[in-house]
């Protein structure tokens, strides 16, 4: 069936898929591959904030105790944060800033998480973190200024609904962290934006209605709520990596709601909700985050989530990230929108296409998001379904659209087409059939870098009655955009292409 799409738009596409990125721990942003990595991403998509662990653990120096005449003292040093900081802004990114995890000099256990052990315990003095905090926000606004830090959102800690998270998982201290952590933050200024929990999509329902109750009975300061979703199920190991099923993409956009369901008739209930992270697996040594299955999965989660909530962010933009130790090989399943050496995956290039959509919606459907920019352009992301069980890929499908043109003198218009797939624009898939080096060589990056294209292809499409039929023909696991621009035909009145080898008309 062929849908026609109207003229007039539907609604405004927000940018709720860009306003955050998240990324590997705090102190990685000072390798070079990893500022080359952010530098593609915010040339080729251009998020606006990102996140990540790590920002007051020790390998960043923030916090340094000493001993001096007999007393104990605190030094804050931010000479790494600066360095990071101001990476991040010369590439056109601010911080989503999160506080955590524990240093070591002030955490009141050794309980850690990740194989660079961030410390995930309360503080030893609630005083003394209160100081870190506040010093550390102070620093901010005198080197970045004030106007620019109160658009940085602060979040309170990440996942204390997780014993491995947080000591015990204990609720009552979490929530006695937050409240000593926002108003250190409001010391600083009032302006500036603070939230949490930052709650895993594991956490039960109770947990964020008793944060509401707590902050608002305590009167505790909050401008935002977050928490995370994912959709993987139990890890299944292997050597270097782990295999899990996947619930239907449908469960994202409802984690991403989730909150406003639980917050509502709260004190909370219209606050901005951030998902802080999400992906399809919580593992960053699941290969399926390297496949086309991959971008088509996502497809209509980009597609829709800003309908239901203010940001939404995918962990991660890069796979220079060590969770779980250093990578053993270059496709290793790894969060990122790139591989280490910049081979971008199918994700990385759904991103590009919805950095390529208009801001006036003129149609969606279950497979399908058109688009009109200012200038008239439509572009068209269009994606095949995709099959969790594995068990009944789809190879052929078909979006058909009449789409309108809105220069009513133009004949014909300009198609530009760029996909990805199984076959297509997948470096993983040429470097399983180059036999999966765990360090290519340099040749073989190259070849990676060129698989990693979408393939791209042109046509002139007549226009009559101002419309133009469009034929979307979708490969397994195909995510396509489609660029139609109106032609304003500018052919000199001699040019006669019977004469391109020099023949004589007749």
């Amino acid at each position: 069936m062929r849908i026609t799409v109207a003229e007039q738009p539907v609604g405004r596409l927000n940018d709720a898929w860009r306003l955050a990125v998240g990324t590997g721990r705090f102190d990685l942003a000072l390798r070079r591959d990893y500022q080359d990595s952010l530098a593609l991403v915010q040339r080729e998509i251009g998020f606006r904030h990102i996140r990540g662990h790590g920002l007051l653990s020790d390998g960043v120096g923030v916090h340094r105790p000493y001993e001096y005449q007999g007393r104990r003292h605190v030094r804050h040093a931010f000479g790494y944060v600066d360095q990071v900081i101001d990476a991040y802004l010369e590439l056109g990114i601010r911080p989503f800033v999160e506080l955590g995890f524990m240093p070591s000099g002030l955490a009141s256990a050794d309980q850690t998480v990740f194989w660079w052990q961030g410390n995930v315990t309360p503080p030893r003095s609630h005083n003394e973190w209160a100081d870190l905090v506040r010093a550390t926000v102070a620093h901010l606004v005198d080197r970045y200024g004030i106007d620019e830090v109160r658009g940085w959102p602060i979040e309170v800690w990440n996942e204390p609904d997780l014993k491995d998270f947080w000591q015990d998982a204990d609720a009552d201290a979490y929530h006695r962290l937050y409240e000593v952590s926002a108003h250190a933050v409001k010391d600083v200024d009032a302006g500036l934006q603070v939230g949490g929990p930052a709650l895993s999509p594991g956490a039960d329902d109770t947990w964020l209605p008793r944060f509401a109750e707590f902050v608002t009975d305590r009167k505790v300061p909050i401008d935002f709520v977050s928490r995370h979703a994912y959709t993987s199920g139990p890890a299944q190991h292997v050597p270097f990596g782990v295999h899990q099923d996947l619930a239907p993409a449908q469960r994202l956009l409802e984690q991403f709601a989730s909150p406003r369901r639980l917050l509502a008739g709260t004190a909370l209930a219209e606050l901005p909700v951030y998902i802080t992270e999400f992906n399809s697996s919580y593992r960053p040594d699941n290969p399926i985050h390297d496949t086309a299955f991959h971008a088509a999965y996502l497809a209509p989660v980009l597609a829709a989530g800003g309908d239901v909530v203010d940001s939404f962010a995918y962990w991660t933009f890069s796979d220079v990230f060590e969770e779980v130790g250093v990578p053993t090989a270059l496709f290793h399943g790894g969060f990122g929108l790139l591989t280490h050496r910049q081979i971008r995956k199918p994700t990385f290039h759904l991103y590009a296409f919805m950095n390529r959509l208009g801001g006036q919606i003129l149609a969606r459907g279950a497979d399908h998001l058109v688009t009109r920019d200012d200038t008239g352009r439509i572009a068209v992301l269009a994606w095949a379904p995709v099959d969790v069980t594995g068990r009944e890929p789809v190879d052929n499908h078909t979006v058909r659209l009449s789409l309108p043109i809105a220069d009513g003198t133009a004949r014909s218009a300009f198609l530009l087409r760029s996909s990805v797939s199984d076959e297509a624009g997948n470096a993983w898939r040429a470097w399983c059939e180059l036999g999966r080096p765990p360090s290519p060589t340099a040749r073989q990056l190259d070849v990676l870098r060129q698989a990693a294209e979408p393939a791209r292809r042109h046509a002139s499409l007549p226009v009559a009655a101002g419309r133009v039929e469009l034929d979307l023909h979708l490969t397994r696991h195909e995510v396509t955009l489609a660029e139609v621009s109106a032609v304003t035909d500018e052919t000199p009145p001699w040019w006669d292409e019977r004469r391109l080898l020099g023949r004589e008309p007749s």
